[in-house]
């Protein structure tokens, strides 16, 4: 039992700090109005906040439970045979759990006025963005993601550089992909917040495409990337 509490803890604490940073990240600037100086600062903040901060989880955890934080990256894992499927669905709920309690702490704890605004930081499709072209942007980054993931912790020629590849990762696809999807790259990140501010219109994106992504990435390395033992 304690064998098991120790990484499921740290993926339900890692999961709520990442989701309660990274939300909250997008709290703190939904008062800049589109088009205005700080509206760019904003994103650029915003990006760098996710980054940073599941830089420093990753890290915290990566020796605990391997420092998931995100069902996409633990199904990736699985389909490699780098986790049994009995652990991998014991993370996800775990995951989940954590972003419910990240979710809701930003809603209890910051403003209410501008956690409204942006629906708890719930990820969200841009008018100019289909679900489809939205399903594609999140695999195409989430592909990215566990690429860095596999390349910087996973396979033994990696240089271990603990979680900031990883980190950096995600502000990278933050960048691009902010503005068209919220680069949620982990259904996690977007299932707690979309709960918590009931906001499910479109939510599938964030399960189909991160998964997508994570399953071709996880194929891929399996297969062809990493080292035959």
């Amino acid at each position: 039992m304690i064998k098991n509490l120790r990484p499921l803890t740290a993926e339900f604490v890692g999961t709520m700090l990442f989701v309660f940073l990274g939300a909250g990240s997008v709290v703190a600037f939904a008062t800049a109005a589109p088009g205005a100086p700080g509206a760019a600062a904003g994103a650029l903040a915003v990006a760098l906040a996710h980054g940073v901060a599941l830089a420093i989880v990753v890290s915290a955890t990566l020796n605990i439970s391997g420092g998931h934080v995100n069902p996409a990256v633990t199904v990736a894992l699985w389909i490699a045979d780098k986790i049994d499927g009995q652990r991998a669905v014991q993370y996800i709920i775990a995951q989940l759990l954590g972003a419910l309690l990240g979710a809701a702490l930003v809603k209890g704890i910051l403003p209410r006025v501008a956690v409204e605004v942006v629906l708890a930081g719930t990820p969200q499709l841009a008018g100019s963005v289909t679900f489809l072209q939205g399903v594609w942007i999140e695999a195409i980054l989430t592909f990215f993601l566990v690429s860095a993931v596999f390349g910087t912790a996973v396979s033994p020629e990696a240089t271990k550089i603990a979680g900031w590849g990883i980190g950096l990762a995600v502000f990278v696809a933050a960048l691009v992909g902010g503005n068209m999807t919220g680069a949620a790259l982990n259904p996690a990140r977007a299932f707690g917040p979309a709960v918590i501010s009931w906001t499910l219109n479109g939510h599938a994106v964030y399960w189909i495409g991160p998964l997508l992504g994570a399953a071709v990435g996880g194929a891929l390395w399996k297969a062809v990337l990493l080292p035959r033992s």
